[in-house]
């Protein structure tokens, strides 16, 4: 049976590609903390992912693992690039060592988010935040070090764990408006979709680096007011600018406002598959989500 080894088992990302694969491969779960039948693996410790490897001899990495808080990540810049880079670097030197697929997850924040079409795979990264920087950085040591490799570009996840989907319907149990950002521009994309698209690359040699969200786009009040409609939620949405909402809630890293991303590579390799539509994803999410 086929091993695969999952760093960060217990995030979003991490605990849907389990649910996609099911009982059809043998997981080898590890994550930085504490989790039930998981090994706590720090990947930032290349003697330790070494003999995680060396002990477990998985075919495949999928490297869910990463310091995604983004105004943390400016805040603690050293910090993210262990975990968003020299992660990374290791896992890549140890799957071309053993001859293991990586399947590397990366971010739209690569980009500078001042464009006005989707990016393509091709298109050259330039990121304005300590988290665009490090996951960048994190991007090129994979290419470095590995040959057999997948990095998959995504943005807006969510899924079975903390997320803006989660948070805003929370927020309206106690109030009858709240303010959402309507100029960042993007595709909500679930991560149950992301891990179709994982499963369906790690069936293949056609590595690189590809895009991978749901399809179509929007802005986050308007996803905001799709879901609180699809829940029957009468909060209203007010819509507001960045700058607006930063003057009442200040953040220290700059958001990218335009994040939408072309899956143009995947198109190119394959009829066979493709991401759902935004509004889709989002319908199967809320009929299933978690508690």
């Amino acid at each position: 049976m086929k091993k695969i080894l999952v760093t960060g088992c217990n995030g979003q990302l991490g605990r849907a590609i389990q649910k996609e694969y099911g009982n059809s491969v043998e997981f080898i779960r590890t994550d930085m903390a504490e989790v039930e039948g998981a090994i706590i693996l720090d990947i930032s410790d290349l003697d330790a992912v070494r003999k995680v490897c060396a002990d477990t001899n998985p075919d495949v990495i999928i490297n869910c693992a990463a310091f995604t808080n983004v105004d943390g990540c400016e805040e603690r810049e050293e910090v993210a690039y262990q975990a968003n880079a020299v992660g990374p670097k290791n896992l890549a030197i140890v799957a071309k060592e053993n001859g293991i697929k990586l399947i590397h997850i990366s971010t739209d924040y690569v980009f500078p988010g001042d464009g006005s079409r989707p990016y393509v795979e091709t298109d050259t990264p330039n990121p304005v935040s300590a988290y665009g920087r490090t996951k960048y950085a994190g991007e090129k040591f994979v290419q470095e070090n590995c040959d057999t490799f997948f990095i998959l570009r995504t943005a807006w996840l969510y899924g079975d764990g903390k997320n803006f989907v989660k948070t805003m319907l929370n927020a309206a149990k106690t109030h009858d408006e709240v303010s959402v950002v309507c100029d960042q521009l993007g595709t909500p994309t679930s991560a149950v979709e992301l891990s179709k698209m994982i499963h369906f690359l790690e069936g293949t040699d056609k590595y690189g680096i590809y895009h991978a969200t749901c399809e179509g786009d929007t802005n986050w009040a308007e996803f905001t007011e799709t879901f609180y409609k699809k829940c029957n939620i009468n909060t209203k949405v007010n819509h507001v600018t960045s700058e607006e909402y930063a003057a009442i809630n200040p953040a220290a890293a700059n958001r990218p406002k335009y994040s939408i991303l072309e899956n143009a590579h995947l198109k190119e390799i394959t009829n066979e598959f493709s991401m759902a539509n935004w509004e889709d994803a989002l319908d199967y999410y809320l009929a299933n989500m978690p508690e």
